[in-house]
């Protein structure tokens, strides 16, 4: 297997992230926790935020003449609560603000809008339809575009400001071309350490052996709970949005597994396959914890939740899996619109 040389950067990257991990419970709290209902007053963008000239082939074209290494597209909503947690803490870090703005230009989308845009291949969309065609379910999100206009990477959801910095240091220095972000990551972060510590224990979780391909078979869909040791963020998830009842009555309804995403526990996949929870969490590209991902009775994945998620998100998505909403709408941001229509 080919072996990625340590450089300074990495070790520098190494420190930072053990550094932010270690710390994370005693002075992290206000990046992640927050009252996700939606805001009462709309969200102005940074000031330092791009204006798109209609064409992100041109704006790409600007960024190279600025030396940038490409650019980054985002994609969010006037009224969202991890909008603004994205605004607050990541893109108020004087240091990732900075490295972000050294390498590219960010151009700012409603996932709503109407405005017409010409996206690097020529092709034509309104906002609403780039964010669907990018599969921007959860806002914030971002596409880093290279220089030649290839889209390279994509976040989905908010994350921490230590998760965020990785990610733009992933991209920039070009790490993708070599490894995925999980694997990347897995490098900063100390296996031995988040394995060792013990997870959240519910009573909706299954017990071993973990065949999950038997489990398709009772017509219920499959969450996943890909969680580490000593992971104040996993605490938090079990100790508010999932200790709430109607969390609750909808997990439930499912076929509820929680893995250790570090660990050599056993386990046969949805599809039949037989493997670790390390390698199937490494080949499903699991870079966060907690991270939960659903599948249909079928085996395949109807969606995952990998970011930074408080109540009413969580519950969306729960609703959306138990009502098979993904059989309604590929998209579900335009289910959830028309389920709050209909609650009206």
């Amino acid at each position: 297997m080919y072996k990625i040389p340590v450089t300074l950067s990495t070790l520098l990257l190494l420190f930072s992230i053990s550094v932010y991990a270690t710390t994370e419970t005693d002075s992290k709290d206000s990046a992640l926790v927050f009252d996700d209902t939606q805001l009462d007053e709309e969200l102005v963008y940074p000031d330092w935020f791009k204006l798109s000239l209609g064409d992100l082939g041109d704006d790409l074209k600007e960024a190279k003449k600025d030396g940038k290494k490409g650019i980054i597209t985002y994609f969010g909503q006037k009224r969202c609560a991890y909008c603004e947690q994205f605004f607050k803490t990541s893109l108020a870090d004087t240091d990732i603000q900075n490295y972000l703005k050294k390498h590219y230009d960010l151009f700012a989308f409603d996932i709503w809008g109407i405005d017409d845009i010409i996206d690097t291949d020529g092709k034509q969309y309104t906002e609403r339809e780039l964010s669907v065609h990018y599969k921007t379910n959860f806002t914030p999100s971002l596409i880093f575009y290279d220089v030649d206009g290839t889209p390279v990477f994509r976040l989905r959801g908010y994350y921490p400001p230590y998760k965020f910095r990785a990610a733009l240091q992933f991209v920039a220095e070009e790490f993708y071309k070599k490894e995925s972000f999980s694997e990347y990551f897995a490098r900063a972060e100390t296996g031995e350490y988040f394995l060792l510590g013990g997870l959240t224990e519910r009573e909706f979780f299954i017990e071993q052996p973990f065949d999950l391909k038997a489990l398709t078979h009772n017509s219920k869909a499959t969450a996943v709970f890909f969680e580490q040791g000593n992971c104040h963020a996993c605490d938090l998830l079990h100790s508010d949005p999932l200790s709430q009842d109607l969390s609750i009555q909808e997990i439930e309804k499912m076929n509820v597994v929680q893995l250790n995403m570090w660990a050599d526990t056993p386990v046969t996949t949805p599809q039949g396959k037989e493997t670790t929870a390390k390698e199937w969490a490494r080949s499903l590209d699991i870079f966060y914890a907690p991270s939960i991902v659903f599948f249909d009775d079928d085996g395949k994945e109807i969606i995952r939740v990998d970011s930074v998620t408080r109540f009413y998100r969580l519950w969306g998505v729960l609703d959306y899996v138990n009502q098979q909403g993904y059989k309604k709408s590929n998209d579900y941001q335009s289910w959830r619109l028309t389920q709050r229509a209909i609650s009206k």
